[in-house]
C-alpha cells in the first residue's frame, strides 16, 4: 500500500511540475509533510540539504531520499527502503518523460501554432511562480539569510550581469570572499 501511495504522490508531484526541481520543492514539501505527514518540517529541510548536495537534479534527489525514508520510519528492510527510493524516484521522472516524448513527436508541427507559443509563455510566469513559492516555504526562522550573505548574493549577480564575469569565477570569488567574511 505505500508503494502505491509513494507512485501516486510522486507521480502527480512530476505531473504538475513545470521548471525542474526547484519548482517541485513546494509540492514536495506540501504532499510529504502536509497532507500524508511521513516527515516534519525540519527533516524536509535537512533533505533539501542533502540533495542540493549531491549530484543531480534536486527535485529527483528529494524524491529517492523521501522514498527511502518513508519506508525506513516504517521499519521495512534496507531492500524494501531501496524499493521505495526506486519507486517515489521512477514515480517523479515518468510524467517529464512521457511528456518530453510527446512533445519530440509533435514539436514540428506545433512551434509555430499561436496557441503552442502562448502555452509556452504562460509556463513562465508559472515557473517562476513555483521556484518563489519554494524559496519562501524553506525559508523559516533558522533558515533566513543573514545581511552577509545577502551582499554576497548582490554582488554575485553585479558581477555576473554587469562586468560578465564567468559563472566560474563567481562561485570561486563567492567562496573566497565567505571564507573571509565568516
Amino acid at each position: 500500500m505505500i508503494y502505491f501511495e509513494l507512485f501516486t504522490t510522486f507521480f502527480v508531484i512530476g505531473m504538475f511540475t513545470i521548471g525542474g526541481g526547484y519548482a517541485m520543492l513546494s509540492l514536495i514539501q506540501n504532499q510529504v509533510v502536509n497532507v500524508h505527514g511521513w516527515i516534519d518540517e525540519a527533516s524536509f529541510t535537512d533533505i533539501v540539504a542533502i540533495s542540493q548536495m549531491t549530484p543531480g537534479p534536486i527535485g529527483i534527489n528529494s524524491a529517492t531520499y523521501l522514498g527511502y525514508n518513508v519506508l525506513a520510519n516504517t521499519g521495512a528492510t534496507e531492500f524494501m527502503c531501496i524499493l521505495g527510493s526506486f519507486t517515489a524516484t521512477f514515480a517523479v521522472v515518468l510524467p517529464s518523460f512521457i511528456i518530453v516524448l510527446a512533445i519530440c513527436k509533435t514539436y514540428e508541427k506545433l512551434k509555430d501554432h499561436y496557441m503552442f507559443k502562448g502555452i509556452m509563455t504562460g509556463l513562465r510566469p508559472a515557473t517562476l511562480g513555483l521556484i518563489g513559492t519554494a524559496a519562501l516555504g524553506l525559508a523559516t526562522p533558522e533558515n533566513l539569510i543573514d545581511w552577509k550573505s545577502f551582499v554576497l548574493c548582490i554582488a554575485a549577480f553585479a558581477g555576473l550581469y554587469f562586468k560578465k564575469i564567468g559563472p566560474f569565477s563567481a562561485i570561486g570569488l563567492g567562496a573566497l570572499a565567505g571564507l573571509i567574511i565568516y
